[in-house]
């Protein structure tokens, strides 16, 4: 018979993060954080840097920003783009 008690958060398998949620990723040109945006949350038109093209409303891609700012910029916010999710993976 069910007790009504919920199984313990710590007993429960894990659970990958959401997309919305930055992962660190480390390049030859510093550290960055990288965001997934979902093909339904994408609303506008973005250029992506990696290939010059446009990422059309409704497709996947990727946030990406520096962890920490470059000289000269007020904040790591100001330098995010959106690129295509291939075009961030093939850059190394």
């Amino acid at each position: 018979m069910p007790t009504g008690r919920r199984r313990s958060k710590h007993a429960r398998p894990h659970r990958p993060l959401a997309a919305h949620h930055p992962t660190a990723v480390t390049r030859r040109d510093g550290e960055w954080l990288v965001r997934g945006i979902a093909a339904g949350s994408s609303t506008k038109v973005y250029r992506c840097p990696g290939c010059d093209q446009l990422i059309a409303v409704g497709l996947s891609h990727v946030v990406v920003w520096p962890r920490v700012a470059s000289l000269g910029s007020s904040s790591e916010i100001e330098e995010r783009r959106h690129w295509h999710r291939s075009c961030w993976d093939r850059r190394s």
